[in-house]
């Protein structure tokens, strides 16, 4: 079954905020296994110039797929068949502990590749008085049958 190509173009406004906290920020390098201390000590991350701890560079996939479109039913996603196909992420700054960010997404592309489905989704990550941290692009594949 195809995706809703109704949903191209939409945005779907910030969730609640979320704070990034040096908890999370450790977990996150923990999980992936790097182990720069930037994102764990305040005080080599203040030597390597920034205010507090910083998150690695693929962190805000955390908060950037959990937008609303995915899990409207009209949109027609079967999770069962979704895979990642691909992330990148555009900077202004790293996302930094005590950071409290809002994402707004936009499906910008829906298409066909033989029996599969691609979707594009575009996240503007900003910090609650507006400022813009990054921007993510996240493509995902719904297999066909």
């Amino acid at each position: 079954m195809a995706l809703n190509r109704d949903f191209i173009g939409r945005s779907f406004p910030p969730g609640e905020p979320y704070e990034v906290s040096r908890v999370k920020i450790k977990e996150f390098a923990d999980a992936i296994g790097d182990r720069n201390p930037v994102y764990r000590d305040p005080e080599a991350a203040k030597a390597a110039g920034h205010p507090d701890v910083i998150a690695p560079p693929t962190f805000p996939i955390v908060v950037s797929l959990g937008n609303p479109a995915m899990a409207d039913p009209a949109l027609g996603l079967n999770y069962a068949m979704v895979v990642h196909g691909e992330q990148r992420f555009e900077y202004t700054r790293p996302l930094r502990a005590g950071d409290v960010v809002t994402c707004t997404s936009t499906i910008t592309e829906i298409r066909s590749i033989g029996s599969n489905e691609k979707m594009v989704v575009e996240t503007d990550v900003k910090t609650v008085e507006g400022e813009l941290v990054c921007k993510t692009y996240n493509t995902i594949v719904e297999r066909g049958a």
